[in-house]
């Protein structure tokens, strides 16, 4: 199976589990706290549908730790799991937070001082 138009159903089966996923995850950081987001099973679909899921992320406004949860869901349901990290940055420097994957780009770990790594969890379908 390729990905290959914007409404091809591959793409539309990605987006739609995307968003199902971001409202898990927005809802469960603001009911239960990062330690205990769980998300929907993603599909089974080709790596490089993680695309659709990026640009999906993007329109919907997420949060870098909904993105970060969507996006370690993902990969781990495509056999690449990896850690989520969350970062701050000195008060000195005017505080901020960040959450990222392990292996994100090293502007992230260059930036903030890691604070909190969450292992990729088993994913829990539901409705």
């Amino acid at each position: 199976m390729t990905l290959t138009g914007r409404l091809d159903p591959a793409n539309l089966r990605v987006a739609l589990w995307t968003l199902r996923a971001g409202r898990h995850a927005r809802r469960e950081l603001s009911a239960r706290g990062v330690n205990f987001v769980a998300l929907p099973t993603a599909p089974t679909l080709p790596d490089a549908a993680r695309r659709v899921v990026t640009a999906t992320l993007a329109r919907t406004g997420a949060s870098c730790l909904e993105r970060a949860a969507v996006l370690q869901a993902w990969d781990q349901a495509h056999g690449h799991g990896r850690d989520l990290v969350v970062g701050v940055t000195k008060p000195s420097a005017g505080f901020r937070a960040h959450a990222w994957l392990d292996g994100d780009g090293p502007c992230h770990a260059e930036a903030f001082t890691e604070l909190l790594r969450l292992p990729p969890r088993p994913p829990r379908d539901r409705s």
